[in-house]
C-alpha cells in the first residue's frame, strides 16, 4: 500500500446504499469504486448490519469491497480481503472487560422477564451485541431504566441504544459494552493503521451516526439526511469546521448518498477532489 492519504469510514444504509426516497446521481458509485481502488485509500464500512448483511449489501448494490468492516453497531471489526474476512481480535479483547466475562446470551438471562422485550433473530446477535424488539406503545424510558438497573446489579458496564424501525413500526434495543460503539471502533482502526485525524473522514446520514459526525473527526453528512439530523449534527458538533453538510454541485451531482460522500472528500482533501474531477 502507498502512503495512506485517506481512511474513508462510511455508514451504509442511505449513505452509500441509495435505499432512501431521494434519487441517486448517475455515476456516483462508479466514482466511489475508482476512489476505493487507489493504493493510498483505505475504505471501511461502519454499519449496524452484521457481516452477512454487509456482504449482501456489497453484492446487491455493487459496492466496492472494503478494506475493513465495522459491524454490529461497532462491536465487530473485520479485515476484508478477496480470500476472506478476518476479525481483529484486539478489538474484542478491549471491549470484553465491560461485560465481566459474560457474552450476549448470558446477559439475555439477566434481562429475562422484562415486559415488552422480545429477542431479535439469532443472526442479529453476537458475543458483544444483544438485540431486542420492543413495542412502540410502551414507555421506552422506563424500559431502558430497568435494563440498566438489572445489569448494574451484576457489575455489567453496558450502553443501551434505542432506535425505531419506522417501516416495521417497532422499537429496537441494542445492548453493547459501554466502550463499544461506532466512534470507538473507528478510533481503534485509526490506531491500527496509524491514521491521524487529517487522514480520516467519516460519512453518515442518520441519528445513529451522530456520535462520529459530531466527534471532531472530519465528517460529512450527505444531502439526503433528514432535516432533524442536520440540526442535531450542527448543534452537537464539537468542532463545527470539521463537519461538512453536502448540498450537491460537485461534478454536477446532487449530494445524495455516494455523491455526498465524494463531495465531502473533495472538501476536506482537495487533491483527491481534483483527481475525481479529472476522471
Amino acid at each position: 500500500m502507498a502512503d495512506l492519504q485517506l481512511l474513508l469510514c462510511s455508514d451504509l444504509d442511505r449513505t452509500l446504499i441509495p435505499n432512501g426516497a431521494q434519487p441517486e446521481s448517475s455515476g456516483a458509485r462508479d466514482r466511489l469504486r475508482a476512489l476505493a481502488a487507489r493504493d493510498d485509500v483505505q475504505l471501511a464500512y461502519v454499519s449496524g448490519r452484521h457481516r452477512a448483511l454487509i456482504e449482501e449489501a456489497i453484492e446487491t448494490w455493487s459496492l466496492p469491497l472494503p478494506d475493513y468492516a465495522i459491524g454490529d453497531v461497532g462491536t465487530t471489526i473485520y479485515r476484508v480481503a478477496e480470500d476472506g474476512w478476518s476479525p481483529l481480535p484486539g478489538w474484542q479483547a478491549q471491549i470484553a472487560p465491560d461485560w465481566q466475562g459474560r457474552d450476549g446470551a448470558a446477559l439475555a438471562g439477566l434481562l429475562e422477564g422484562i415486559d415488552g422485550l422480545t429477542l431479535q433473530e439469532a443472526e442479529k446477535q453476537n458475543r458483544f451485541k444483544l438485540s431486542y424488539y420492543a413495542a412502540l406503545s410502551g414507555d421506552s424510558t422506563a424500559l431502558l431504566a430497568e435494563v440498566a438497573r438489572r445489569l448494574a446489579q451484576h457489575g455489567i458496564r453496558a450502553k443501551s441504544i434505542w432506535s425505531i424501525d419506522e417501516e416495521k413500526g417497532v422499537g429496537l434495543l441494542d445492548v453493547l459494552p459501554a466502550s463499544a460503539d461506532k466512534l470507538a471502533a473507528i478510533r481503534y482502526l485509526m490506531a491500527e493503521l496509524g491514521a491521524d485525524e487529517q487522514q480520516t473522514l467519516f460519512s453518515g446520514d442518520s441519528g445513529n451516526d451522530l456520535e462520529p459526525l459530531t466527534s471532531g473527526l472530519q465528517a460529512v453528512l450527505v444531502a439526503n439526511a433528514a432535516p432533524e439530523v442536520r440540526e442535531a449534527a450542527l448543534a452537537g458538533a464539537a468542532q463545527p469546521q470539521r463537519l461538512y453538510l453536502a448540498t450537491g454541485g460537485f461534478l454536477g451531482m446532487n449530494g445524495h448518498y455516494s455523491a455526498g460522500v465524494l463531495e465531502g472528500v473533495a472538501h476536506f482533501m482537495p487533491a483527491l477532489g481534483r483527481w475525481l474531477a479529472d476522471g
